[in-house]
């Protein structure tokens, strides 16, 4: 059986970032390097790896950075051309001409809402939702996290999550599957969990920024009551859908790196740093120095 193909992906950057103020005061944070990426970068090169067409930006004040980092940047090539310097390095960031679209949840009232913010775009077909601050790093010579869950919704259709299998003592802190059946690195889910207690958590395998969603969330979502934090949750939507359609969880098989926290930018940086050819072997160099301080 064939399923409609995943062609739009959503992504929610209205937040204010201040987690890292004062750094995002006037700069996005989705716009914040690891090593000479910004993390919106990486999103949008694992959605056009998985074959996704376009991308919609939900945005809010201060954030039109994002889109204009997708542009031509007339000036700055000109410049680069007559100095004989490669334009090469900016082909991740040109984008054609309609494939960038971009919505403003115009008050934050959280995920679900700015999910629902993109239905006109939406509109009657499966799409996919990226995270950005959670940078999803495939195993070296295979394939990226929304890759991986395009190929398993080839074969179930329906909703799926991506998720991470972390020690039990740790679940407390995420969104957590309750499983069912399981096939390689499909699972069943029977229900989500949002932060349970260690002893009441269904499983280890929690939710991890990614999502394949039926357009029939985006009803749910139009009628659904603010939840937890007096917002509207996409978790909330979600379990509505199950078992009404079909839902299941990819086990990703890769690093996932949140980069929504401090610390976990700065592992991001020094991990994707470490692999690369053009500086891997300095900055391990480095690493050691500063740890014998």
């Amino acid at each position: 059986m064939s399923y409609k193909q995943i062609r739009k992906a959503v992504f929610p950057v209205a937040g204010m970032g201040t987690r890292f103020l004062p750094a995002t005061k006037a700069v996005p944070k989705e716009l914040l390097p690891i090593v000479d990426r910004p993390l919106i970068q990486y999103a949008v090169d694992e959605a056009r790896e998985a074959g996704i067409e376009q991308m919609i930006f939900v945005t809010g004040r201060g954030k039109t950075a994002i889109v204009e980092h997708f542009d031509i940047a007339f000036e700055l090539e000109t410049t680069m051309s007559e100095r004989s310097k490669d334009l090469g390095v900016l082909d991740p960031t040109r984008a054609t001409p309609g494939d960038i679209i971009t919505v403003r949840q115009q008050v934050p009232m959280g995920l679900g809402h700015a999910i629902w913010c993109a239905r006109a775009v939406v509109g009657d077909e499966p799409f996919a939702i990226f995270l950005p601050d959670e940078l999803m790093i495939g195993e070296r010579g295979g394939a990226g996290c929304m890759k991986q869950m395009v190929d398993a919704y080839a074969r179930t259709g329906g909703n799926l999550v991506s998720v991470l299998e972390v020690p039990h003592e740790e679940v407390s802190s995420y969104g957590v599957i309750d499983p069912g059946a399981a096939s390689g690195n499909l699972t069943e889910v029977k229900g989500l969990v949002e932060k349970p207690a260690v002893a009441d958590a269904p499983s280890n395998k929690i939710v991890s920024g990614r999502y394949i969603l039926q357009p029939e969330v985006m009803r749910i979502l139009e009628d659904q009551e603010k939840g937890a934090g007096g917002e509207i949750q996409l978790t909330d939507a979600m379990a509505k859908m199950i078992g009404d359609q079909p839902f299941h969880a990819v086990t990703f098989d890769g690093k996932r790196y949140d980069c929504g926290s401090k610390l976990g930018f700065v592992e991001a940086t020094l991990a994707l740093a470490l692999q690369r050819e053009d500086m891997g072997s300095s900055v391990r160099e480095i690493a050691q120095r500063l740890l014998s301080e």
